[in-house]
Order: structure tokens, then sequence, then C-alpha cells
């Protein structure tokens, strides 16, 4: 192996790849990543088998084909503190080191046994989908957060985002059992089916497009796995075989009382009433009278909060408590100015709707505390 690169191509792409590690506790050549050389081109692989990466890194000039497998880790904390010029990766036939040499700094990696490095799934020919970048990230950033990870649950399904495809659009939903968060991506002529992802896989998927420049995002599909793949970068992740909850029941459809103000006050009053909420449910009580809306919360170990809004218009009056952290959740991802809590009743589930361009597409549910109000 003998190829020198930027360093900044070579930062990119194993900070790319890291993101699919596995654990060497698991299995210890989880813990590599794979390079493989190909003419002008390095490419690299991590995965914990549930997940995997590949990621295409330019080389200053063509390079004959090799493949070697170092720890990823390793690597990683190496490029973060290597100076800014071209790094130069040297391996000698039937060695075991790889040099690393990058200005006046020489690192000797041993390596990871090749034939040990499982068999990637390669992403098939046929498109499945093709999306927007950007509103899949954004879709990511609204949904993910509101799934529950596995050390809180044995319910599976709750880990996980369901990405529904229709005809004219893909649906990104995920749920707690106490709140749900639902984001519409619009699509023309696409494909039809249900697959449920794990968030946190998700999330490191959209880390992943951030740092992407391309427009468009395109999603394979083979057996059991999907392929998100741009011209530089393709992420898999093993579909969740669990069955999802019915969630357009929790949908409500008859809310009838529109709480319409400011999201940047609502969101303040809100984080300030969390302060005094009780350990326990982390309740805050709305009471709308007229064009006001009165918030409240209060413990016995740490005191009271009251704070009183202006609303944009009068309502009936309705009194409701919901669980403070989850309406900061939704409130500080949005982007609109403002935005509109629908209701029905003191017992129904509340509604949550931004009213701006940035967030068209998303809604977010948010089931009420019951107290004796």
């Amino acid at each position: 192996m003998n190829f020198t690169c930027r360093r900044k191509d070579l930062a990119f792409g194993i900070k790319t790849a890291s993101r699919a590690l596995g654990s060497a506790s698991t299995l210890p050549i989880l813990a590599g990543m794979r390079l493989d050389v190909q003419g002008d081109a390095l490419i690299l692989q991590a995965t914990d088998l549930e997940r995997s990466i590949r990621c295409r890194v330019p080389l200053s000039s063509a390079a004959e084909p090799h493949s070697t497998v170092l720890n990823g880790d390793v690597l990683n904390r190496i490029v973060g503190v290597l100076p800014d010029d071209t790094v130069t990766f040297q391996q000698a036939p039937e060695s075991n080191k790889v040099e690393v040499v990058c200005g006046g700094t020489t690192f000797d990696l041993l390596t990871l046994p090749l034939e040990d490095y499982p068999e990637l799934a390669q992403r098939p020919e046929t498109l499945f989908a093709q999306l927007d970048r950007a509103r899949l990230q954004r879709g990511i950033d609204l949904t993910a957060f509101a799934a529950l990870n596995t050390k809180e649950t044995s319910r599976l399904s709750l880990t996980g985002v369901q990405l529904g495809f229709r005809s004219d659009g893909m649906r990104m939903v995920t749920t707690n059992g106490y709140r749900l968060s639902l984001y519409d991506i619009p699509l023309k002529g696409g494909p039809e089916g249900e697959f449920l992802v794990d968030a946190g896989a998700l999330r490191d998927l959209g880390s992943v497009l951030s740092q992407l420049e391309g427009d468009t995002l395109e999603i394979y599909r083979e057996g059991a796995q999907l392929f998100f793949h741009a011209p530089e970068v393709t992420y898999m992740v093993r579909l969740m075989e669990e069955e999802y909850p019915d969630v357009e029941r929790v949908i409500p459809k008859d809310t009838s009382i529109g709480l319409a103000m400011e999201r940047g006050a609502f969101l303040a009053a809100l984080q300030r009433a969390r302060i005094t909420t009780a350990e326990e449910s982390g309740a805050v009580v709305l009471e709308a009278k007229q064009a006001q809306l009165h918030l409240s919360s209060s413990s016995s170990e740490k005191g009271e909060t009251e704070e009183t809004l202006s609303l944009s218009k009068a309502v009936d009056p309705v009194k409701i408590s919901f669980r403070a952290e989850y309406l900061i959740d939704a409130l500080r991802r949005m982007n609109s100015d403002n935005i509109t809590l629908w209701l029905k009743d003191s017992e129904s589930a509340g509604l949550l709707e931004p009213t701006g361009e940035d967030d068209e597409g998303f809604v977010y549910v948010c089931m009420p505390i019951r107290l004796d109000l």
C-alpha cells in the first residue's frame, strides 16, 4: 500500500465512516476500518453489522489496488491532530504495519486481519426513491428525537422511525406512546412501502447528511436493508422487524380550540415553568381564557411558577396539563415564528402545529397529563 491524499479529505472520510464502527468487545474486527485503494480513490468502510458506511476519498494520484484494516478509533483520533498537509500511507508487502506520514509526524499502525473483516452488502442497482437531501435531514431532526432509546423500553418498535412511502410522498413518524412526531416529504411518482429504521441510526445519518453538498439523496432497498446513497457516501441500515403502532388514530381530527401564539415566547415560558415542575410528572398547567394563556407549575420541593402570555385571538376557556419537556423538545426544533396548539378539551391529545414554511409538513401530538386541575 502506497498512496497520498489531503488531510482534509482523509478526515472527512474517516470521521464519516467511524459513525458505523462496531464494538471490539462484541467482535474485535468490528472496531476496524477497512481501507481499499481503487485507482484514484480510497474507499473507507466501517460496520457494526446493523449498519455500515462506505465513504469515497480522492487520492492525489492513482495507486495500485490494495486493502487493509486499521483500528478505526485510532485513525479517527489521528486525523483530528494531524497538520493540514498531505498524508502518506505506506505498507510493505506481507507487513502487519502501516506507516502514516504527515509533515514531520509519523505513526506506525498495526493492521487487523483482513480475512476476518465481514463482507458488506453491496448497494443494489435498482433505485427505490430519490429525496431532497435537506428535507430528509430536516425530517430526521424533527422526528428521531421523539423515539425511545433501547435502554428505556422493551418495546423495540418505539425506538424506531417509521418511513412510509406513498405515491405522493414519504411520511416519517415516531412515538414513545405519549407523544408523536410526524413529518411529510413530498415525492413525485414514488414507490409504496413502510420501513422501520432505528432512530439512533437515522440520527447518525442526519449528521452525515449535514456534511454533504449535493441536493438529492438516492434510496435503494435490498431485502431487509435500506441504502442511502450520495456521490461520496453510502449509508446502509438494517430494517427493524417490529410491528409499528397504528398512529393514525392518535392524531386528533376534531380539535376546535386553537391557541395561536409566538413560538419563542411560549418556549421561554415553558422553560421557566419547567424549573418548578414535579419530578414525577414534569407537568405544566395551561389555562386559556379569552386572549390570554396562563402557565403554572408547582412542586412541594421546589415551589411555584406562574406566567401569562398573550394569544393572537380569543378562545373558549380550556384548562389542560402537559409534560413541559415534551412541548419544549418540539418547539426548540421549529423555525416558525408562530405556532398553534390545537385542543379539543382538557383530556384529549393536543396537536402542536407550526405556521412557517420552514416547518411545512411537521405535526406534533402530545398526550395530556391527567391531574386534579
